[in-house]
């Protein structure tokens, strides 16, 4: 049967009647919660929102307390509060991503004093985005042809044999190849017409000055890079390198930062960064993987802002402090020389160092890390104990390097007690 415009319309408007009847009838929110409890539904309501899960606990991870620092292996920094505020709003609406990433970039890059910026999925996708950008740039080619076709076009990075690490083999993952090269003059030798970028890792040893790198590259026409991924603080290396003259700079975002683990910074001059952006998700470019959620592009503005909030006294926070407690608790454990020092490459925070001789103690470095780690609560050590000096910190095998500045209140005292425990021979700490 077929129905005329006025029955149609008299349906329409019954059932209106009828839900609105409902509804009142519900008289509660939210709504569909109400409608279907009116309409008879036997389907459970969720829980309610306010209900707390530890996933941690459901899932049987142990949580530790990271008296490492900001390292990958044990989740990064913790999340500033405005980060993690920032991040939660985000997950609440949908946008166009392309137009969050456009925008989130030049936020951060009119407050830090740079052309433009990109928020990538870490300082490890900072340094692919970089490669390929050099590589577009020098081939004006399409990000599709990268890293496919990279062995038919230039594609060599100039790098520093001492800068040399694991981080590297993200660069190569844009077809690039290295060509190393030991000091200035061999640097002046290396370029040729298949050089596409000169790259610098900030935190290892160097033969070539900042100033010299820049110099040199520029003036045969090659964009330069750096991998600072952990140097904040200070809050002014945000724009020191870029002022500096290097035309893309790497940062890791869950580091001093303190914003999302999975997060960084490629910032630089807008010609590299539009090319980074060709080749980053969502477009088809060897980025395509490299997602970065609205939550932590929101999230690293949000970090941007936090870290901007501060002074340079006020960035250290009360770091010192918990280092000079731990200290106090250890003095008096004989053998045991204590040190407070900030290294100059990297991590330039307060560390302590616990000097201690086995022979007395009974245990060695390895004992103490293990036991820590295996104890409750489980304490996490920087990795640079028990081992030689290393990007400032001027360990040896007999030193334990305590990073203090992602301790939680009170969480100082409680380090201080299991090392001293331990050095003291003591069953419980």
């Amino acid at each position: 049967m077929t129905l005329s415009n006025n029955e149609k319309n008299l349906s329409r408007r019954r059932f209106l009647q009828w839900s609105q009847a409902a509804m009142a009838a519900v008289g509660a929110t939210p709504f569909l919660g109400g409608a279907a409890r009116a309409l008879g539904a036997t389907t459970a309501a969720p829980a309610h929102a306010a209900s707390h899960v530890d996933y941690y606990e459901k899932l049987g991870v142990t949580k530790i307390i990271n008296a490492a620092g900001t390292l990958t292996v044990y989740t990064g920094s913790i999340e500033a509060p405005i980060v993690q505020q920032a991040a939660t709003e985000a997950a609440k609406h949908p946008v166009h991503l392309v137009d969050l990433q456009r925008k989130a970039g030049a936020y951060i890059a009119s407050k830090v004093q740079c052309d433009d910026a990109l928020v990538s999925c870490g300082c490890c996708s900072s340094l692919t985005l970089a490669a390929a950008a050099c590589m577009q740039a020098a081939n004006n080619c399409s990000p599709r042809d990268i890293p496919q076709n990279a062995s038919k076009m230039k594609n060599e990075v100039i790098i520093q044999r001492s800068h040399r690490a694991d981080y590297n083999h993200s660069m190569y993952s844009a077809g690039i190849k290295f060509v190393e090269v030991t000091g200035l003059d061999e640097y002046k030798a290396a370029f040729g017409p298949n050089t596409i970028q000169a790259h610098y890792l900030n935190s290892y040893p160097s033969q070539v000055s900042h100033e010299d790198w820049l110099s040199v590259a520029h003036s045969h026409g090659i964009p330069c890079s750096v991998d600072v991924a952990a140097e904040i603080p200070p809050i002014s290396n945000l724009w020191n390198f870029t002022k500096m003259g290097f035309d893309l700079v790497c940062f890791s975002g869950g580091k001093g930062m303190r914003g999302p683990q999975n997060a960084g910074l490629l910032l630089g001059k807008k010609k590299y960064i539009d090319y980074a952006l060709a080749n980053d998700n969502p477009g088809d470019g060897v980025g395509r993987g490299m997602k970065v959620a609205k939550e932590q592009v929101v999230g690293m503005a949000a970090a941007v802002d936090w870290v901007l909030s501060h002074t340079e006294e006020t960035m250290q926070g009360d770091y010192h402090k918990r280092a000079e407690n731990i200290a106090r608790i250890v003095k008096n454990v004989p053998s045991v020389k204590t040190e407070i020092v900030v290294p100059m490459i990297a991590n330039h925070v307060p560390h302590l160092l616990i000097r201690f001789d086995p022979a007395v103690v009974g245990k060695s470095t390895r004992d103490i890390v293990t036991a820590l780690r295996t104890g409750k609560p489980s304490i996490e050590l920087n990795p640079n104990t028990g081992h030689r000096p290393n990007q400032g910190i001027p360990s040896d095998a007999n030193t334990l390097v305590v990073g203090v500045w992602m301790l939680q209140p009170g969480e100082d005292t409680i380090v201080g007690n299991h090392i001293h425990a331990l050095l003291s021979n003591k069953k419980k700490a």
